[in-house]
């Protein structure tokens, strides 16, 4: 993955669309621990963004806050940076965030070790979604070839509504 055309070593494993995804603890804005079967009866968008403190991050985070208010009540958007709990706090505050789960990995990068978007240096996380449906399998994965660069929200957007509409499994 690179940063400015400079290879960067992600940490973790690989993960494809179709996996099980895998348990991780990270923390809120209040520092309570959060993990991944917090929200085991929703589908989960997981937005990564590497600083909140950034255009991209900014603009990132803003466009998932602005559609998650059209999703279903069975869906949540989440969005996981190695940011400090605090800085997360002021920045929700300060942009208006107020429909997307904002959290940090910065204790231990459990998320970041678990999903495989551990930057190795500098420890940040890759600019990517996931989207995991309730029964915790990944259906949609994007890791940003250029950590710069804005992900392609509008497919994501598009896998979750066909996830939306897919029949569970009895």
């Amino acid at each position: 993955m690179p940063f400015r055309r400079k290879p960067l070593a992600l940490t973790g494993p690989e993960l494809h669309a179709g996996d099980r995804a895998p348990d991780f603890a990270v923390v809120d804005q209040e520092v309570r621990e959060v993990r991944l079967g917090d929200f085991s009866e929703k589908i989960r968008v997981i937005s990564i963004t590497p600083s909140l403190d950034t255009p991209v991050c900014d603009l990132q985070e803003r466009r998932f806050n602005h559609e998650a208010a059209a999703l279903p009540g069975d869906a949540a958007v989440l969005n996981i940076s190695r940011d400090l709990p605090f800085a997360i706090a002021r920045f929700r505050t300060t942009a208006g965030i107020d429909r997307v789960t904002a959290l940090s990995d910065h204790r231990d990068a459990s998320f970041g070790s678990a999903f495989g978007v551990l930057i190795k240096e500098p420890r940040l996380l890759a600019r990517s979604v996931f989207i995991v449906d309730k029964e915790n399998i990944i259906r949609y994965l994007e890791i940003v070839p250029e950590m710069t660069e804005y992900p392609d929200d509008d497919r994501a957007l598009a896998a979750l509504n066909d996830i939306i509409k897919m029949p569970r499994a009895a």
